[in-house]
């Protein structure tokens, strides 16, 4: 086997960077071929230096330029799309709605996409589906819930008929246990501090709310085919089941190991095959307990309100996610508490109206609806 040439796009963030990691442990097996960032001029230029890529992306127009010239010899564009030419495996670790054209693009051209950009799928499922049967196409999750259910359903030969339910794992974030009234008055700080996962801010107030796994459901739905009456939410403090799969003669398999996100995207790196680096080995003489629970609907809002939009389809949930960014950088910024980001969120769906989207402009205008709404129900 030859070397797998991989493009980041989003490589200054947790995804990118620990993709970089993946790929310095394994050099044999992989090269960077193309890195690609919004803004982090000085990020990029310093991965570019170390990787020596064949190309670069930097969206920000002001400070392409600045790029360009620190990196003379490596072109320098500004579409984040056009990574997917010099690779074999995309790893899609763009934050945001901005993922989707690398998610279109490498399905459209029949390469491996390793997913971390929730929102291509959830908002975009519709538009994405269709081009997952392009020849050659395949899409690796490259989040720990969905990399290990994709691990789990390898173990039966026919999914379609043999699943019972998915279970997805929710570490319950910093406030598992807390009651709605004593999280009336806490921090940004304390909704960004984490038990188990060192993640980027916004997501980390997703897990906080359960909004995080809320997404997830929905995107598991996309990703599996499985109906969102058979696909449950336990909390599980520990971080190490990362999902499991009930087949239907009553046996469950499970993923197991250290929360470690090298792992998710060694597997994709990988796929079909496995890595040799063993990120998030299990020491099982320091493993005393895994404890699982139900999440408490009632305090985290957030959860039933993606499963109503999975349900209701078409456009709503790429409206949830949308208003759901708004409302999470409202919260960021101190304007509101956390509390109130279920009720914002809430307002929101009950004046959308679903349609069903048959092209991205679609989704678009979803997405910006649901931004147009949120910020006007913030400014009441």
């Amino acid at each position: 086997m030859g070397i797998t040439r991989v493009a980041i796009a989003g490589s200054s963030g947790s995804i990118g960077t620990q993709t970089i990691q993946v790929v310095l442990a394994e050099p044999d097996k992989y090269r960077v071929t193309a890195l690609a960032v919004g803004s982090s001029s000085e990020a990029v230029i310093a991965q570019a230096r170390l990787l020596k890529p064949e190309l670069v992306v930097v969206t920000d127009e002001t400070l392409r330029s600045v790029v360009a010239a620190a990196l003379a010899g490596i072109p320098v564009t500004g579409n984040l799309a056009d990574v997917v030419d010099v690779a074999d495996v995309v790893i899609n670790g763009v934050v945001g709605f901005a993922g989707l054209s690398v998610t279109l693009e490498t399905l459209r051209a029949g390469k491996t996409l390793g997913l971390a950009n929730k929102e291509s799928l959830i908002a975009a499922g519709p538009i994405v589906q269709p081009l997952r049967a392009t020849p050659g196409a395949q899409l690796v999750p490259v989040d720990s819930e969905h990399c290990a259910i994709h691990q789990c359903l390898r173990s039966s030969s026919r999914p379609a008929s043999e699943v019972a339910r998915i279970v997805l794992t929710a570490s319950g974030g910093p406030f598992r246990g807390r009651s709605a009234e004593s999280l009336a008055t806490v921090t940004v700080n304390e909704a960004l501090a984490h038990p188990t996962w060192k993640m980027g801010p916004k997501i980390t107030i997703d897990s906080s709310t359960l909004m995080n796994k809320g997404l997830e459901v929905i995107e598991a739905h996309e990703l599996f085919g499985t109906s969102f009456d058979n696909i449950e939410v336990v909390v599980h403090p520990q971080s190490v089941v990362h999902s499991m799969v009930e087949f239907t003669d009553g046996s469950t398999i499970a993923q197991l190991s250290m929360p470690d996100m090298r792992l998710p995207i060694g597997y994709a790196l990988g796929y079909p095959h496995r890595i040799a680096t063993p990120f998030g080995r299990i020491d099982w003489s320091t493993l005393s307990r895994l404890d699982f629970e139900p999440p408490d609907r009632k305090t985290f809002v957030c959860l039933d309100l993606a499963y109503a939009a999975g349900r209701a389809g078409g456009t709503v949930p790429a409206a949830l996610s949308a208003a759901n960014e708004i409302v999470v950088e409202a919260f960021l910024a101190g304007r509101i508490t956390w509390s109130q980001i279920g009720i914002f969120v809430s307002r929101v769906m009950e004046k959308f109206v679903v349609t069903v989207p048959t092209s991205v402009d679609d989704v678009l205008d979803a997405d910006a609806q649901g931004r147009r709404l949120a910020t006007e129900e913030l400014s009441r």
